[in-house]
């Protein structure tokens, strides 16, 4: 099932957003945000591309980074700010309502650390080639891109089967929250040519939700 128009769903319900986002994903998300934060080190600046709830953003500064969690829903930075202060992680995070339109106030090579959990596939194509070049500037130099997001299958088999499971979602989706969902094509390829250096990409068996780690030069 998929987990990204699962979610936007759970979006118009933002107070059952993390509940349900762990029963739909079998936990299988807190172990995929696991693996990524596993490249985060301790002192770190990390900034967080559409926290959400903030559960990325947790595992991250649980690392003992600094990290600045963004998301343009309010309702969705509430429910992080409260888990932060649950967690007691509130003085290694700092959260504002701003998209990633707005990163071009982010000061260059200021960031050790990009990372991203379910948010490119919420963007268009322009944003994302803009997202991943305002990244490569304000990462420093051998900074870390890490992402985790639904992928479109490169194999036509794969895609129809990704095809059949998500058609009927994209309806409920529709009417439940009057938004339209995507998947990111061709990752790895805009990741390249924005600059990056992949270190490892990592696939499930449908090849729809990939996790991936990128440096810049």
């Amino acid at each position: 099932m998929s987990t990204y128009i699962l979610m936007k769903i759970l979006e118009s319900t933002p107070s059952r957003y993390d509940s349900g986002i762990r029963i739909l994903t079998l936990g299988r998300l807190d172990r995929v945000y696991n693996r990524l934060t596993s490249h985060i080190k301790r002192g770190q600046r990390v900034l967080d591309l559409g926290c959400g709830t903030g559960a990325l953003t947790l595992y991250a500064a649980q690392k003992d980074a600094k990290v600045k969690g963004i998301d343009i829903n309010s309702q969705m930075l509430e429910i992080a700010k409260k888990r932060i202060s649950e967690a007691n992680l509130s003085h290694r995070i700092d959260l504002y309502e701003m998209g990633v339109a707005e990163l071009g106030s982010e000061e260059s090579e200021s960031y050790d650390v990009v990372m991203s959990g379910l948010c490119f596939s919420e963007l268009s194509e322009d944003e994302i080639i803009y997202t991943l070049r305002e990244a490569k500037r304000i990462l420093k130099p051998r900074g870390l891109v890490l992402i985790a997001d639904e992928v479109t299958p490169k194999s036509l088999s794969k895609r129809l089967i990704n095809w059949l499971i998500k058609f009927p979602l994209v309806i409920f989706t529709h009417l439940i929250t009057q938004t339209t969902t995507n998947t990111v094509k061709n990752l790895p390829e805009k990741i390249n040519k924005a600059g990056f250096l992949i270190d490892s990409i990592k696939l499930n068996k449908i090849e729809n939700f990939i996790e991936l780690v990128g440096k810049k030069p």
